[in-house]
């Protein structure tokens, strides 16, 4: 059962991650759409924050312990939550903010770019843990 679980949210935090960084692109051509956009890049990546979450939910559910990590993992961990955390606020700010065509295209790049970069840092998480 343990594994299903952890199938299913991985399945989950994969196709937000793509979906992430899918949205963030489009976005960058399809400027009457990115209010729109920003609304579901933000959904995901709350859901992004709370599938990680349950990895270690799962964990402790079944073994009555956080996962055991250390060291390379840890350090793509952080990052991932990092890349959560601004990912969702400047999603959220791009949904709210009237922002010059720059100012759009540098916020959407910068998605672009948190996606990415934890996609690569869920590599070394998976990896090194």
């Amino acid at each position: 059962m343990q594994n299903l679980l952890y199938a299913l949210i991985q399945s989950l935090h994969n196709i937000g991650a793509a979906a992430i960084a899918g949205m963030s692109a489009a976005a960058l051509g399809l400027p009457d759409l990115r209010k729109r956009i920003a609304r579901w890049v933000a959904a995901v990546w709350a859901l992004q924050g709370i599938s990680g979450l349950s990895f270690g939910i799962t964990t402790y559910a079944f073994e009555k312990h956080l996962p055991d990590i250390h060291g390379i993992a840890v350090i793509a961990l952080i990052i991932k939550m990092l890349c959560v955390a601004s990912g969702l606020m400047l999603a959220l700010y791009c949904m709210k903010a009237n922002l010059t065509e720059r100012g759009q295209a540098i916020a959407w790049r910068t998605l672009l770019a948190l996606g990415l970069i934890a996609l690569l840092s869920a590599a070394f998480l998976r990896w090194y843990s």
